[in-house]
């Protein structure tokens, strides 16, 4: 199995905030911008894994900056790491200013995906080959998340989560 770069699964989603999505505040419900990260994450993890995929967990999510009514979004998505069966998938939420076009970054999420086939049970994925700065911070601090995980959900053992050791030392 051939490894990929993150830029081969990259998926962008670009999109109106119309009235029906908005909270009393004319704002984009954080519910309605989850689902629209989960639908970008989806297609990359997919694109990365060639098989069909499910949402594992919702890792982190920053709700930044709020998205108001009528802006244009951007949801960018890309694997930054693939572990065994499983991908994590970054992803940044971008709104576009109306008359100069700017690009603010208002959110971020990092969401992780188990590539499965037909019947549900777990394939193998490939690997990822970050090129840029950003991917392989992205990559690296990827690793550390899941020990994180596993070490919170009693999966590992700390003495096990060596990535965090380092991180402490």
């Amino acid at each position: 199995m051939q490894a990929k770069t993150p830029e081969q699964s990259k998926t962008i989603l670009t999109d109106m905030v119309l009235p029906g999505e908005t909270n009393p505040l004319n704002n984009l419900f954080g519910g309605e911008l989850l689902a629209r990260m989960d639908r970008a994450a989806s297609i990359a993890a997919r694109r990365h894994s060639r098989h069909i995929v499910v949402t594992a967990s919702v890792n982190h999510v920053a709700f930044s900056k709020a998205v108001p009514l009528g802006s244009v979004v951007t949801v960018e998505a890309k694997v930054s790491r693939a572990f065994n069966t499983s991908m994590e998938v970054f992803i940044d939420v971008w709104i576009e200013d109306r008359i100069s076009g700017a690009r603010t970054k208002a959110n971020e999420g990092i969401y992780t995906f188990v590539a499965v086939d037909d019947v549900g049970k777990p394939v193998i994925v490939p690997e990822i080959l970050p090129e840029t700065e950003l991917e392989k911070q992205r990559f690296e601090a990827a690793l550390r998340r899941k020990q994180l995980s596993l070490l919170l959900s009693g999966k590992m053992k700390p003495h096990e989560a060596t990535e965090l050791k380092a991180f402490f030392m």
